[in-house]
């Protein structure tokens, strides 16, 4: 039976294996080494630890919010012992927030969440066993910062991993969106099937590739670096918050002239919100850096993803092969080819 939840002006759509749908009305890797689905979906998540890779928790409160809030979902959570701690702006020492990880690793829950983005990860990538945590069977959810965890466990191991809702900024919010909710348990629970989303201006596209992506800051700064994915016909998506339109072209250029935008099939955006435009921009705006990037690149730009610093977010998977297809205004991603 089909459940409807009204937010805001845009849709969101998304249809499981049972063929129920749920409606929000709000805005090929190349691997040199066995691809590991450790990101691929649990059948019963059971539990999820909560560790603090990158930025201290502001508000003690807000975790422990989100920690209710998820065993009503029907999670069991467990905080590690060093999530709040606080290091200048880090969660930690670099030491600790290594610690943090390896210790998310032995645990028994099956989920491992960031309690929040921030800055902090870039610290550690050299200095974390990327064969162990791929091997641990884990699955890892993050956003924000942590779009630099799913990118080089990604690289480093063909391992996938979850790009969603944290603990502090969604399960701990004041309010909690339902449809976000809805979307992690469906997700990690392996029954969403289809993503679909209103995509207006949407270039015409149906392909399959690899799914890849989330933070742009993030995803421009491993440019040159071992953790940065080698992707073929791929499926690129990508947020950013507090950063200017003008700041957006120019990593989306870093891109591009690296070679990566082109080698794509299709460039999904997510919401890119938080910024302030000023009278030396003179109309210049997020609709300007999107019309030179269809110019420039030739390669299908896909935009309206619930995705990104916003209340609705869908929980991606990171690394694995999912289709894309646009008509009448809709775009529809196909994270599970499930057979009827």
């Amino acid at each position: 039976m089909a459940k409807k939840k009204t937010a805001g002006p845009a849709a969101a759509v998304y249809r499981d294996h049972t063929g129920s749908v749920e409606v929000d009305h709000a805005p090929g890797q190349r691997h040199d080494h066995p691809v590991i689905d450790a990101g691929a979906g649990v059948t019963n998540p059971g539990g999820i630890y909560l560790i603090s890779p990158s930025g201290a928790v502001p508000e003690p409160a807000d975790l422990e919010r989100a920690c209710k809030r998820l065993k009503r979902l029907g999670f069991k959570t467990t905080v590690d012992r060093t999530a709040l701690a606080v290091h200048e702006r880090f969660a930690g020492t670099d030491r600790q927030r290594l610690a943090g990880i390896n210790r998310a690793l032995k645990q028994k829950h099956p989920v491992v969440m960031a309690t929040r983005g921030g800055y902090g990860l870039s610290r550690l990538l050299p200095l974390i066993d990327w064969n162990a945590v791929a091997q641990s069977g884990k699955t890892f959810v993050g956003l924000s910062d942590f779009t630099l965890f799913n990118l080089a466990l990604l690289a480093k191991t063909g391992a996938h991993s979850f790009s969603g809702p944290m603990a502090v900024g969604d399960f701990g919010a004041k309010k909690l969106d339902d449809l976000t909710a809805d979307l992690f348990v469906e997700t990690l629970n392996g029954q969403l099937e289809i993503l679909s989303f209103e995509s207006p201006d949407a270039d015409r596209v149906d392909a399959r590739g690899v799914l890849w992506g989330g933070n742009l800051a993030m995803v421009a700064s491993l440019v040159g670096t071992p953790y940065m994915p080698d992707i073929d016909g791929g499926i690129l998506f990508l947020e950013d918050i507090s950063e200017h339109p003008y700041r957006v072209e120019r990593m989306l250029a870093q891109l591009w002239q690296a070679g990566i935008l082109e080698r794509q099939k299709a460039i999904v955006l997510g919401h890119f919100n938080g910024y302030k435009l000023g009278a030396p921009d003179n109309g210049f705006d997020l609709p300007s850096v999107i019309k030179w990037l269809r110019s420039t690149v030739k390669v299908p730009v896909v935009t309206g993803l619930p995705y990104g610093h916003v209340k609705v977010k869908a929980t991606l998977p990171v690394g694995r092969v999912v289709g894309i297809a646009t008509e009448k205004g809709m775009a529809h991603l196909v994270l599970d080819e499930h057979e009827h």
